[in-house]
């Protein structure tokens, strides 16, 4: 009966919601950027779900709700994009030449880290998508023949390391057009990267939400070509 209470729908929502809340509310007292709060909760929820025994499908399924929202979310960047088109088609070249350039580095620095180390065929299939969102990397993953599991890290590793190293390098290198700090977050980190540009500004996160339906084209078309 216990078993059946905690493993609810309700009650494993609120400890994704807790647990996350718990991350913001360390990385608010600690002030430090680089505890972002996923650093937080994941490792949080993981050690609730192993101590009281729970499957992490169990999980997953009580959490269809929040998956399902990642997609109004998704759609809700629309309307940023569409309250700065001007601005958008304004630099409407330098947007598609800096994500084309973005995808051909990203997918180029696997390639050649791949033959630097004389790694297998199946690790530049696994990481060339690492740089766009999640569905997006599986499909192509699975299309090139590599492996989803690792493929799907590497997008959250990214992500992760974007969404907290980012502004950091944007401020050491004095960046501070919109347009660009979006373009940058978006290409380099997916998701989470314009989750963090939207912390910065609207125009930002337009940008960012933008950059990763580019990403995602530009980075098909790329590893079709490699």
């Amino acid at each position: 009966m216990i078993k059946e209470v905690i493993t609810s729908v309700p009650v494993m929502l609120c400890l994704t919601v807790g647990a996350y809340l718990l991350g913001c509310w360390v990385k608010k007292k600690s002030a430090l950027s680089l505890l972002h709060p996923f650093l937080i909760s994941i490792p949080v929820i993981i050690a609730i779900l192993w101590c009281l025994d729970i499957p992490c499908s169990v999980y997953l399924e009580s959490n269809k709700l929040i998956t399902f929202l990642l997609g109004p979310c998704v759609v809700s960047l629309g309307l940023m994009l569409y309250e700065h088109r001007q601005t958008i088609k304004q630099f409407c070249f330098s947007i598609l030449v800096t994500v084309f350039v973005g995808s051909a580095v990203g997918v180029g620095s696997v390639w050649a880290l791949c033959e630097l180390f004389k790694l297998d065929d199946v690790f530049f299939d696994s990481l060339a998508a690492k740089s766009v969102t999640t569905p997006i990397a599986m499909d192509l993953t699975s299309m090139l023949g590599g492996n989803v599991s690792l493929a799907a890290i590497s997008v959250v590793l990214c992500g992760f390391s974007g969404a907290i190293i980012g502004p950091l390098v944007l401020r050491w290198a004095k960046i501070k057009a919109p347009v660009a700090k979006g373009l940058a977050m978006g290409c380099a980190s997916h998701g989470l990267g314009t989750a963090r540009a939207v912390e910065m500004g609207a125009l930002e996160g337009a940008v960012g939400g933008l950059s990763i339906a580019l990403m995602g084209l530009a980075t098909s078309l790329v590893v079709s070509v490699i």
